[in-house]
């Protein structure tokens, strides 16, 4: 039997792989990158998408730590959380699931 400690783990990287796994959040991510913060009025034109349906994948984004959000008068703005996306394929999750033979 597992500890807390790793549930809690897996129970992190289940929600930062299910924010990732769809295809409107991974562009979210990347138009993110490329203009390193965008507000919700520019992310809806570039996806092209409602800002209900906008706000539904920055939730999820945000509940995962994968962005960060600055409030700025009405508008909201957000970029990526460097920290935590670099994290994502770090050697800690790398490791924890490498065999003792592939070391």
């Amino acid at each position: 039997m597992y500890d807390q400690q790793l549930e809690q783990t897996f129970k992190t990287y289940e929600k930062k792989f299910k924010a990732l796994s769809d295809h409107k959040r991974l562009h979210i991510m990347y138009e993110l990158t490329q203009a390193g913060e965008l507000c919700v009025c520019d992310l809806t034109d570039k996806l092209n998408l409602p800002q209900s349906k906008l706000s539904y994948h920055l939730k999820i984004l945000m509940d995962a730590n994968l962005l960060m959000k600055e409030t700025r008068g009405t508008w909201s703005y957000y970029k990526l959380n460097p920290q935590e996306v670099n994290h994502l394929l770090s050697e800690e999750l790398c490791c924890m699931f490498r065999t003792n033979d592939s070391c």
